[in-house]
């Protein structure tokens, strides 16, 4: 992966969790806290998508979009640069205004890591940068998300709604040892009270499926979680 995504937010936390966790995705971040620093940023290393807060300590996130429209876009491609704005202000008429002004998409804060990534990748297949495939490759596991398929070295695994979710979400994050309490709410949304043995369970049912004749892909890190590690050559 590997596209350069500019985040501009004043908020400290926010920035350094979202930086953080977009690195941890594959992408090259750089950082701002106000519109000039994204300006300036923008001209020094052209990005391929912006993350933008709309309240900014100097220039409004609109103001900063008008700007950009006259830079360059990285690898020199035609049009202006993608932006997705991030803004704690969630009325219809601010959402209108950034998509009129050329906006490519409009988030409202908090915002769910996992549904932001997927904002991210979708305009960025919308605007180019990447090819229209969201297909996750880990070794010789492949997930489609759109087709709701799998296969390992080429043989279909066949999954539940849920088992399916859980592997989606152990791609994505690929690497990274994920806490069970944050596999339990980014998969099952809490529905099972805050009981992580039913990440447990699932797991489990994930690795008979996909261990039959290979090595093993999810790693269980004892205390923490899990991770979902490529095989080593």
């Amino acid at each position: 992966m590997g596209e350069r995504l500019l985040v501009v937010d004043d908020e400290p936390t926010v920035k350094e969790l979202l930086s953080a966790t977009l690195r941890f995705a594959g992408f090259t971040v750089t950082s701002a806290e106000t519109g000039a620093q994204a300006l300036e940023a923008a001209r020094r290393d052209p990005p391929d998508l912006v993350l933008l807060d709309v309240m900014l300590p100097d220039l409004d996130g609109f103001e900063v979009l008008r700007r950009l429209r006259g830079l360059p876009r990285a690898g020199g491609r035609p049009g202006p640069v993608p932006v997705l704005f991030l803004t704690a202000r969630d009325t219809a008429a601010d959402k209108i205004n950034g998509l009129r002004l050329g906006g490519d998409d409009y988030v409202t804060k908090p915002f769910d890591l996992e549904e932001l990534l997927a904002r991210i990748r979708a305009v960025l297949r919308r605007t180019g940068v990447t090819a229209d495939d969201s297909t996750l490759v880990v070794g010789d596991l492949e997930l489609d998300p759109d087709g709701h398929q799998v296969t390992r070295a080429g043989r279909p695994v066949r999954l539940s709604p849920t088992e399916f979710r859980l592997l989606h979400h152990l791609m994505l994050h690929a690497g990274r040892v994920l806490p069970k309490p944050e596999i339990l709410q980014q998969v099952w949304r809490y529905d099972f009270a805050g009981d992580t043995s039913i990440v447990d369970t699932y797991v489990s049912y994930l690795r008979r499926k996909l261990d039959t004749g290979g090595p093993k892909l999810i790693h269980t890190v004892h205390g923490v979680g899990y991770v979902l590690r490529k095989p080593k050559q």
